[in-house]
């Protein structure tokens, strides 16, 4: 990890992790437009993805001095995004962690080396326990990417999602913080 200022940054083999800055747009806007993406991500992420939506999303991301969203930057672009988000009440010690890459760049090994340097973040800078992870049916290559990061398949919540007008079953991953102590000697 290296600190400069206030910036994060994870070096990948292919390019780094990065806190999201002005300039990402147009990158964000021709990488996250894209029904495939959208196909495996919760609703929220819009499609099509538009200039507006780019500038919304840096704007909102681009100030934290602890990001808990970092662009995937390869090739000085922002193609993908890993973050997360610490829940409330009786789960404030989980944080849900998520994921999104460029088709372009699917089956590179990048969120695999990825989702390693984020969990550790997480464990490292939050008062967190548990990790998980929502995947939705049918996304084998994510689920992929969380098992060989070391997360458990924990449970299958069946036809609980709704994409694109079909129930679908919703896997569950998780990581304790003593599991990951446990990866980590």
């Amino acid at each position: 990890m290296t600190l400069t200022t206030t910036l994060i940054t994870f070096p990948l083999s292919v390019g780094q992790l990065r806190p999201w800055r002005e300039g990402d747009e147009d990158s964000l806007v021709y990488h996250a437009s894209n029904r495939r993406i959208w196909n495996n991500v919760r609703d929220f992420f819009p499609y099509p993805y538009t200039p507006r939506d780019a500038h919304a999303w840096v704007r909102s991301n681009k100030s934290y001095q602890q990001p808990n969203n970092f662009a995937i930057e390869v090739d000085g672009q922002a193609v993908g995004n890993i973050g997360f988000t610490v829940k409330d009440d009786i789960y404030r010690y989980n944080a849900e962690v998520g994921y999104w890459l460029s088709e372009s760049y699917w089956g590179r090994g990048i969120m695999t080396e990825a989702l390693p340097i984020m969990t550790s973040y997480i464990f490292q800078n939050f008062q967190v326990n548990r990790i998980f992870a929502c995947v939705l049916e049918g996304n084998t290559g994510s689920m992929r990417v969380l098992e060989s990061a070391g997360y458990q398949h924990e449970a299958i919540h069946r036809k609980a999602a709704v994409k694109n007008n079909k129930y679908l079953d919703e896997h569950i991953f998780s990581m304790l913080r003593e599991e990951h102590k446990d990866l980590m000697r």
